[in-house]
């Protein structure tokens, strides 16, 4: 839900440029994130924003009714029990912009991530 007419450089930028009332959001999925996947760079890709280390950890942009989270197939079907109450498909999961985030949950899929990452199972390059 970031529009065409700002094209963010940075993390930042991005929360930034989301709707005011949407950026609370974005800050505690930012720090949660970046807790559970200390020193991974990050950026931009695919206009979203993105963590890494080898390679791409995971991502997520803010739409009109709720965030996407993108972790990979891999951590989705890992994860599948504590996602019921969410909308997946087979890479992404849609946190609902009017719940609150599930923090402690993100926490772990990232960290899941992580593992996976430094492994070299990891599904992204960076």
């Amino acid at each position: 839900m970031i529009t065409k007419k700002s094209k963010p450089a940075t993390i930042e930028e991005y929360i930034n440029a989301a709707p005011e009332e949407v950026q609370e959001k974005l800050r505690q999925m930012h720090a949660c994130i970046r807790a559970a996947a200390p020193g991974a760079a990050e950026g931009l890709k695919w206009s979203m924003p993105a963590y890494s280390y080898q390679r791409i950890v995971v991502t997520y942009a803010v739409f009109k009714h709720h965030i996407g989270f993108y972790p990979t197939p891999s951590a989705v079907k890992a994860f599948a029990k504590s996602l019921t109450k969410y909308k997946t498909a087979e890479g992404s999961i849609q946190f609902p912009l009017d719940r609150p985030l599930p923090l402690s949950l993100i926490s772990k899929i990232t960290k899941f991530r992580v593992q996976e990452s430094l492994s070299g199972d990891a599904k992204w390059r960076t």
